[in-house]
């Protein structure tokens, strides 16, 4: 069975490991405190979860989610993470982040950030503009009517197919939205982000994006 590496325990990675662990995925997952703070989490997930290090997490996972602090993307584990696809599901939050110039300016975007400094790893864009506790309750069937859509983006085809495989499992459809440059697309305060559409009102959120708020 396939392994997740979760970098990140917070709320996002957190709800991540409980629906991957339902769906029978193996998970190991992480966070900066050490594996001990996460006992409770692991008891609660269960035998197919176990904490580790970032870097064993990276190391253990077919492919990974990292969902970190965005200033402290730098300390992602770069090696143990090269060849895999990375979900990443970073936004930029100036408060917490402190100013990005290249952010601010629209000269860049927090995927492409993590991208250079993962360069020998295929990063997606992922699980960004929902609710944490919406990824374990609103999945529903493929083909429901109305069902949720969530986007993707990378510069890496078949990283976004794996994206776009594991929203159909959780309950998504996906809506890719090409490279990673057009990430910001689905970023904090822009129409899409954090509001529950399906996939046409996502589509239509995506095209009226801002570049800058």
């Amino acid at each position: 069975m396939t392994t997740i590496g979760i970098i990140g325990a917070g709320h996002i990675g957190s709800q991540v490991a409980r629906k991957a662990v339902e769906l029978g995925y193996n998970v190991v997952i992480s966070n900066s405190r050490g594996p001990e703070t996460l006992a409770g989490l692991v008891a609660e997930l269960g035998p197919k979860a176990r904490a580790a290090t970032p870097a064993e997490a990276a190391a253990a996972g077919d492919f990974a989610v990292v969902t970190v602090p965005f200033r402290k993307y730098r300390e992602l584990p770069a090696e143990p993470l090269a060849g895999k696809v990375v979900i990443d599901t970073n936004n930029y939050y100036w408060e917490r982040d402190d100013r990005i110039p290249a952010l601010d300016a629209g000269e860049a975007t927090t995927s492409g950030l993590v991208q250079e400094h993962l360069a020998q790893s295929k990063v997606a864009k992922g699980f960004n503009h929902i609710r944490a506790r919406e990824i374990t309750t609103d999945g529903l069937p493929s083909g429901t009517p109305g069902r949720r859509a969530l986007a993707t983006a990378s510069d890496f085809p078949e990283a976004a197919e794996l994206v776009a495989r594991l929203y159909d499992e959780f309950g998504f459809d996906t809506v890719n939205i090409g490279p990673l440059a057009e990430s910001w697309r689905v970023e904090r305060d822009r129409p899409a982000y954090v509001i529950r559409q399906d996939a046409a009102e996502l589509k239509a959120s995506i095209a009226k994006a801002p570049r800058t708020v």
